[in-house]
């Protein structure tokens, strides 16, 4: 399956449910409130505008790999996670601890539902992202990483599955993604050092960008084309354009990507180009007869772009070596 495969169609067993839990529906505007009671009650105000209910603090929590790595970072150990990758597989997941969390599957939609429900989890997240440049919700389609709506229902009968938006300005989703983990009891002292490094990383990266002057291109190829990410689509993207990286803007019209077929793929022009860490990778790109000239590929201006997870410490991890890169390149269009 296509990376970010549910964007693409967008534009182009069962349990019984833990005592304890539920969600319901709530208020037409969604967003990302979190409660934790005196007594011990947590709520949370998804992207949908469900409002996700349990009676006690979640602690067995199940997660999407893109936010399961935020989770880790500030201190939260997930007890299941599931996505595109495997955490084995998963660049991002290199460094941080993952024992005792259990992988759910190996593809995307691939998840046992027998593992799951064997976790007892309290509280299953994952992401959602818009359909369009508006910022348009689809609440009739599955969340990430679900296959259908039909198991997001199994899922949901498991546990309360809370929805986090993808979209829109990066720092948005990182405040998000930071309160949600905070509100399950992430650590207030890895929080504030990952944001410092984050402000650290920011400084970096935006000095980096106004002195180097380069184009950036994020892509990810593969047999059919070549796909080129609409940074105003890319919540990271859209980030680091506000920090000033020159990122390219695709020519063929389109949410979220600008796709390339082969014979066109020669007009993709850019001093540094940001390779999905799936797909075809440098060797592949160096056999397409119509990209093998290009110029970054030929300088080795080429490096891997891992969709680096929205939290503060991620971000300056990405952020860091993506300034380190600028300053290394040379101008090249």
């Amino acid at each position: 399956m296509k990376l970010r495969s549910v964007l693409l169609t967008a534009v182009a067993v069962s349990a019984l449910l833990l005592t304890g839990c539920s969600s319901t529906g709530s208020s037409d505007t969604a967003g990302s409130d979190s409660t934790s009671a005196s007594n011990g009650a947590w709520s949370y105000k998804d992207a949908t505008g469900t409002t996700v209910k349990v009676d006690h603090t979640p602690k067995k929590v199940v997660v999407l790999n893109d936010i399961a790595i935020s989770f880790v970072q500030y201190g939260l150990h997930p007890v299941g996670t599931f996505g595109q990758l495997t955490m084995a597989d998963d660049a991002r997941f290199t460094g941080l601890d993952t024992d005792g969390i259990t992988q759910l599957g190996t593809g995307y939609g691939d998840i046992d539902l027998e593992k799951l429900a064997a976790l007892q989890p309290d509280l299953v997240v994952t992401s959602v992202y818009p359909t369009d440049e508006k910022g348009t919700l689809d609440t009739s389609q599955p969340g990430y990483g679900f296959k259908d709506m039909a198991q997001q229902k199994q899922i949901a009968a498991i546990a309360p599955v809370a929805q986090v938006r993808w979209g829109g300005k990066g720092l948005d989703v990182i405040k998000d993604i930071t309160g949600l983990a905070e509100s399950l009891g992430a650590k207030q002292s890895k929080v504030d050092a990952a944001e410092k490094r984050f402000d650290t990383a920011k400084g970096k990266l935006e000095t980096a960008a106004k002195d180097s002057d380069l184009t950036v291109v994020s892509m990810y190829a593969d047999g059919d084309g070549a796909y080129v990410t609409r940074p105003a689509d890319e919540p990271t993207l859209q980030m680091y354009t506000d920090f000033g990286v020159d990122l390219v803007n695709p020519k063929p019209k389109g949410f979220y990507w600008g796709i390339y077929s082969w014979e066109n793929a020669g007009q993709i022009t850019g001093d540094v180009l940001l390779l999905s860490q799936q797909g075809y990778q440098v060797a592949d790109l160096e056999k397409q007869p119509t990209f093998a000239d290009n110029a970054a590929l030929q300088a080795g201006q080429v490096h891997s772009w891992t969709f680096p997870a929205l939290d503060y410490a991620s971000q300056a991890d990405y952020m860091t070596k993506l300034a380190g890169w600028l300053d290394d390149s040379k101008k090249l269009s």
